[in-house]
């Protein structure tokens, strides 16, 4: 194996495929990369045995194909080190891989190819097409409400639910629930659900990075695999049922709250300094046409804001953590946020004041 390339081509794929490449393995192979020169092609692959990522670059120069692996880690930060214009040659030498760019030479281990473990390709059962920023976006958000290291581990991941024209999203660790839908083009009359776990949606979300890029999804049994014009990634899915979600978004709130986005975010980061800081609980008074926030702390310290808003229900007094409302109206974009509420121990669903297309449910906090 032998090829050339500039600095810029390698390393932008090599520290995406880096990444999924985990640091401690109990298989040295893993801690690798995975090296395929064919015809004028380059492809390196990553794997920690739940996700691949294949990364491929167009070779300038034709090159002798070959196949080896190296250590991931180690290949980048040379890469990184080298100057923005260097011009790179790779070659395997008697079981090592040797690395020259100007007058910098590198040697480094390697482990055969036969080694490496590739995902297992499960049959496909549904293949759609989206929009790279449509994608992203749904992932952005709904992929803060996931749970982290919960034992719930169906929890620790998100639901992609396809059914007749739309693709959903949905995410949550208990506390609270994050949901995004929009409208593709599938002819898909049964619902398909999968739960991809969390590193998996982490590394997914990396990749899409051309807004007018398409992504080709394909949803297996066992897998979930997207491909765009220079990455493959593939993921394991998550075994386990997810949580009915509809049952969880409140019905029948009777009070509305409409207010400025930025104002009521601003209102609540200052009011969230002097808030418990294990339990960050802060309390909410609504009364015709105001909004009170009050925080305080086991220093005996306080905090009050007023905030005007659009409401004309009874008075109410409801409590929340403040990092669940700050993460909602940090992913929201428009001017105007709804609230709907019923009483103080029932959960409170956050909306943008005029598109349903997400809908964020929290749990009030008893204070």
């Amino acid at each position: 194996m032998h090829f050339t390339i500039q600095r810029e081509a390698l390393l932008k794929p090599l520290q995406l495929v880096a990444g999924v490449v985990e640091r401690r393995q109990t298989l040295p192979v893993l801690s690798n990369v995975l090296l395929v020169v064919e015809g004028q092609q380059l492809s390196l692959t990553g794997t920690d045995l739940e996700v691949e990522l294949v990364g491929r670059v167009q070779l300038e120069e034709p090159a002798e194909p070959g196949e080896i692996t190296v250590p991931a880690r180690k290949l980048m930060d040379i890469c990184k080190s080298l100057p923005n214009d260097a011009l790179i040659d790779i070659k395997v030498d008697e079981q090592k891989l040797v690395v020259k760019a100007g007058r910098s030479r590198f040697t480094l281990s390697t482990l055969p190819a036969n080694d490496f473990p590739t995902v297992e390709e499960g049959p496909g059962s549904l293949t759609c097409q989206l929009e790279q920023s449509r994608l992203r976006r749904l992932i952005e958000r709904t992929s803060f409400a996931m749970a982290q290291q919960d034992v719930r581990y169906y929890l620790n991941g998100m639901l992609l639910e396809v059914s007749a024209g739309i693709i959903r999203a949905v995410a949550t660790d208990g506390h609270r629930l994050a949901m995004c839908s929009m409208q593709v083009d599938i002819g898909q009359p049964d619902r398909h659900q999968v739960i991809v776990p969390r590193k998996g949606i982490l590394e997914l979300a990396r990749l899409l990075t051309e807004p007018d890029g398409s992504v080709s999804i394909v949803l297996g049994q066992h897998h979930i695999r997207a491909t765009t014009g220079e990455f493959t990634f593939t993921s394991k899915l998550v075994d386990g049922k997810f949580p009915d979600y509809e049952r969880v978004l409140p019905k029948g709130g009777d009070k509305l709250v409409l207010g400025d986005r930025q104002a009521l975010r601003e209102a609540f980061s200052r009011t969230a300094i002097l808030s418990n800081e294990k339990y960050r609980g802060i309390r909410l008074q609504l009364a015709n046409g105001q909004l009170k926030i009050q925080a305080n702390n086991p220093e005996q310290e306080e905090a009050e804001e007023e905030v005007g808003v659009e409401y004309n229900g009874g008075a109410l007094e409801i409590g929340f953590n403040v990092s669940y409302l700050l993460d909602v109206l940090g992913v929201m974009t428009t001017e105007q946020v709804r609230l709907i509420l019923s009483d103080s121990n029932s959960s409170a669903l956050v909306q943008e004041s005029d598109n349903d297309d997400s809908a964020y449910v929290v749990m009030p906090m008893r204070l």
